[in-house]
């Protein structure tokens, strides 16, 4: 049972029916009550010709929520390719912007996209290399030139280093050539994903190894993709039809301590917009050779002969593929994998939109829990085959004020499959080695200050916030619990709005593999925002060099407990762990990290450690390590080399390093920090990397506020 060893910190709420009254000429009043539908499209084809059914009415369709009857509320059939024939012909010339998407105003004139076949192409730009746009970009001007039909409209978004909205629905061909021909020729980043915690066994020599983006919160994951489907998704809830988006991709991989909540919330937030994903991985068909293409540099170590990097390319590539998966599956759509021949993907969005029929019903559930719920469709008859979604989340939300019902409402969201989102909420797990098979875990969340709202309080400003979280272990069981009350008092001149309020706690786990979710709220309007992710606490018994987590900091808080096993506090200073990795010039970047059980060369035996620590007591240890700053493939700046010959920490076998980098030598911008580690006496090494961002300096900087439980630290 894992346990709690310090705490200190913190999104999709859908509102219940809303009631309302409005006053006639009369005097009296009608009260309107708005309840939610749940909408299904239904594709019925004959099993032997695979032609769309006609003719079917309402009465031959019988529709289950989680095996429960429903009582089908309405009922229609769509066949956008009947209507175009019988409606006059017209273009359809849509003009927005990416402040109109953002405003959930996606389309200009909603009346005219009546009738029609809606198709959004997205083009993730940041994840294709230079030939993998022009390969999706050509694919497109081919079905726009030869295969669009009358009832087709088409909309262009794209995703570089922010979200653009390049062109709204439009049966313009030349206005939609004129779209795609912009994303030819434009660079994407085209980076693969990074080593964030080393390996000895091969690594690559560029400094191509992650993706890096201009958010704060999101530089080192793919959470905005998912925002931006997210974003996508709600402008199109007023249009009532049926959307399919066609995702040409490079792969979405989630590495690292990854949010699964943004993925579950992209998903819902599509359904609710009745918008299907249909995924296109846009490198097509691919050749892994086992020393990597010539985009990547030079192996290290024995993994191109010992079959371990091409078992890593493997494991890459599906990861990157099984996300765009999950996104189709889950919407109703079809993923496009493994193929240079970008068409059916095209001929299956006409396909599955041809014709169909749209069911809806009111839940006999009430309840707004924000489960997930599987939905059965069946029809009257056996020689036809039917495609739909295969369920939706409940909405969720928190409208209770008593004390009880809160945390009700928090416990609730916290076991629920639908995320909450109001508020973002980041985190970071690390870990370290306490002797024997048990590691401490530090978690860190962050939450932007500006989401927080504070009440006046004399010349004070008082803020409230609750978190709830667990840890479950790979067979479900609960082996670690927070719940914890914040309660943040504020000098007005401390500007509140403009930083981070960060909240940590940790854990005592044994290697394996588990599953984290946090949940917060902030307690004056209610809103809340939640964070899931997978962690793998290795087990560093196997591995040749028996490397922690590194930590990056830009602060250290005083904490003179005297008893304490968290690793991250030492001669009476705690070090808060940077969550985002993006700093300021007028800072200090300090890195943190340990080595367990260094090798022992040949010589005079030193003390043994502690009972229960493996060690070789032949001689001194040697281990050596230093830091390289890369800028664009280019090392930029080294620390010097520092070699450390004896275990400094006897109690839990470590040889811990710590550095204070000046960043005022830097100029700002995006590094890929280098940790190089080396047992000399074993002949094990790691090179593990992640980035860091470097904003210009402000000053002077506004000293960090430390309270009980929560720190708050100045946002870059």
């Amino acid at each position: 049972m894992g346990q709690l060893m310090a705490a200190i910190l913190v999104g999709l709420m859908v509102a219940p029916p809303a009631l309302a009254q409005q006053q006639t000429v009369d005097g009296t009043f009608t009260m309107k009550v708005q309840t939610d539908i749940v909408l299904t499209n239904v594709v019925v084809r004959d099993k032997k010709t695979g032609e769309v059914v006609k003719g079917l009415k309402q009465g031959d369709f019988t529709i289950l929520e989680n095996g429960k009857p429903q009582t089908i509320a309405s009922f229609d059939y769509q066949n956008v390719d009947e209507a175009a024939v019988l409606r006059e012909s017209t273009t359809v010339t849509g003009k927005a912007t990416i402040a109109d998407l953002l405003n959930r105003n996606f389309a200009a004139t909603p009346a005219a996209l009546r009738d029609h076949r809606l198709i959004v192409m997205f083009f993730d730009l940041s994840s294709m290399q230079p030939e993998d746009i022009d390969r999706a970009v050509q694919a497109a001007q081919e079905y726009v030139n030869k295969k669009m039909q009358p009832a087709d409209l088409v909309a262009l978004v794209s995703i570089a280093t922010g979200l653009s909205m390049d062109q709204d629905f439009t049966s313009d061909k030349a206005a939609l050539l004129k779209g795609l021909g912009k994303y030819n020729g434009t660079e994407g980043t085209g980076f693969s994903n990074g080593n964030e915690g080393g390996n000895s066994g091969g690594t690559s020599d560029d400094a191509s190894s992650f993706t890096a983006d201009d958010s704060e919160y999101n530089s080192l994951n793919t959470d905005r993709e998912l925002y931006a489907i997210r974003t996508i998704a709600k402008s199109l809830e007023r249009i009532d039809q049926r959307k399919s988006m066609l995702y040409f991709s490079g792969g979405l991989t989630r590495q690292g301590v990854e949010n699964q909540a943004s993925m579950r919330a992209a998903t819902n937030e599509a359904v609710k917009a009745n918008m299907a994903i249909y995924s296109v991985d846009s490198r097509g068909l691919e050749t892994m050779p086992p020393v990597g293409n010539a985009s990547k540099g030079s192996l290290r170590g024995t993994a191109s002969y010992s079959g371990g990097a091409m078992q890593s390319q493997l494991d890459a590539n599906f990861g990157s593929q099984e996300t765009l998966a999950t996104l189709s599956s889950d919407t109703g759509g079809k993923a496009f994998f493994d193929s240079n021949d970008f068409a059916p993907a095209f001929q299956q969005v006409q396909h599955d939109t041809e014709a169909y029929y749209i069911l809806g019903f009111h839940s006999t559930n009430t309840a707004r829990d924000g489960s997930y719920r599987h939905l059965t469709v069946k029809l009257n008859r056996n020689d036809v085959k039917m495609d739909y979604r295969p369920g939706y989340y409940a909405p969720a939300d928190f409208q209770h004020q008593k004390t009880e019902d809160r945390e009700v409402a928090l416990t609730e969201q916290l076991q629920s499959d639908l995320p909450a989102t109001d508020v973002a909420v980041y985190l970071q797990a690390l870990y370290f080695r306490l002797g024997g098979d048990k590691f401490f875990v530090p978690v860190s969340l962050i939450v932007r200050g500006s989401q927080i709202h504070s009440v006046k309080n004399g010349d004070r400003d008082k803020a409230n916030i609750d978190v709830m979280g667990q840890v479950k272990n790979a067979q479900g069981i609960i082996v670690g619990n927070v719940r914890d009350n914040v309660k943040l008092t504020l000098d007005a001149a401390q500007q509140v709005q403009r930083k981070n309020i960060q909240y940590s706690t940790g854990f005592t786990l044994a290697p394996g593999k588990y599953h984290l979710k946090f949940v917060v709220r902030e307690n004056q309007t209610g809103a809340m925002g939640s964070f899931e992710t997978d962690l793998q606490v290795p087990d560093l018994k196997k591995s040749p060099l028996k490397l922690s987590s590194i930590v990056l900091s830009s602060q250290r808080v005083p904490n003179t407990a005297k008893k304490t096993v968290n690793p991250l506090v030492r001669d009476g200073m705690e070090w808060i762990p940077n969550v985002s990795h993006v700093f300021r010039q007028d800072q200090h970047l300090y890195f943190l990290y340990e080595v367990y059980d260094p090798a022992k060369q040949k010589g005079t035996p030193e003390p043994a450690s502690s009972p229960g620590l493996t060690r070789r007591d032949s001689g001194p240890a040697r281990v050596l390590t230093s830091i390289e700053f890369l800028s664009g493939g280019v090392k930029v700046y080294e620390t010097p080399l520092v070699e450390a010959k004896a275990i400094n920490i006897p109690e839990r076998g470590a040889v811990a390093f710590q550095f204070d980098v000046p960043l005022m030598q830097l100029k700002p911008g995006t590094y890929v920090c280098q940790v190089n580690v080396i047992d000399d006496a074993g002949g094990s090494f790691s090179f593990p990397r992640m980035a860091m961002r470097l904003q210009p300096g402000v000053a002077p900087a506004v000293p960090p506020v430390v309270g009980s439980s929560a720190a708050i630290s100045p946002t870059p």
